[in-house]
């Protein structure tokens, strides 16, 4: 049996991009190594919505899957309004 750690993430839904499929837009702030400033890098990503429940502007946990297509490879756990 193997213990394999799923990568999760949470970020905000930008676009409904299709049936069953929306683009997520993921955002972290990290410390640049030199300058020690604060920085903002955001990351979109195509998931797959199983019932199609996501609205732009909602909040969503995702977690990544096998590949459905070629650019779709993350589901959503859970959806927070």
């Amino acid at each position: 049996m193997s213990n394999k750690i799923i990568k999760t993430r949470r970020g905000v839904v930008k676009k409904i991009s299709g049936d069953k499929t929306v683009s997520v837009q993921i955002t972290r702030r990290l410390r640049h190594p030199l300058y020690q400033k604060v920085i903002t890098r955001t990351t979109n990503i195509l998931v797959h919505d199983e019932t199609n429940s996501c609205k732009v502007g909602d909040t969503v946990d995702i977690y990544e899957v096998k590949p459905y297509s070629k650019r779709k490879s993350w589901a959503i756990r859970s959806t927070k309004g």
